[in-house]
């Protein structure tokens, strides 16, 4: 069992920057590939990035792409993403999730076993 929550959301101008971050607990947190999706106001929950636990191999959507860069420490069990340049249509809720079944970066909702409760994301123009 793995319980997530992020933190760092808030209001931040177009062009600035957030860092989020998603504290685990529960054992075995370094051996999760560990996701951050996106859920904006009546549209559904999608995929922004997620990092294996070799801190090495990395995924986006093409939305985010060289904007964003996710990172993750596992001795303080806790997974980043640092999100710059940020836009209007990056307002959203954020979630992290956990998946703890695959060996490739899964990038659909199913393919996550644990999720946090979520942090938002409010960019104005």
């Amino acid at each position: 069992q793995v319980q997530l929550v992020e933190s760092g959301g808030g209001l931040v101008q177009a062009g600035g920057s957030l860092r989020l971050s998603c504290a685990g607990s529960g054992r075995s947190f370094s051996n999760y590939v560990m996701g951050w999706f996106r859920q904006a106001p009546g549209k559904e929950r999608e995929f922004v990035a997620a990092i294996k636990w070799d801190n090495i191999s990395r995924r986006y959507a093409d939305s985010v792409k060289g904007r964003f860069t996710i990172s993750r420490d596992n001795a303080k069990n806790t997974v980043y993403l640092q999100m710059n340049s940020l836009k209007p249509e990056d307002t959203a809720v954020y979630y992290c999730a956990a998946d703890g079944r695959h060996f490739t970066i899964p990038t659909m909702n199913s393919e996550y076993d644990y999720w946090g409760q979520g942090t938002q994301v409010t960019v104005s123009s």
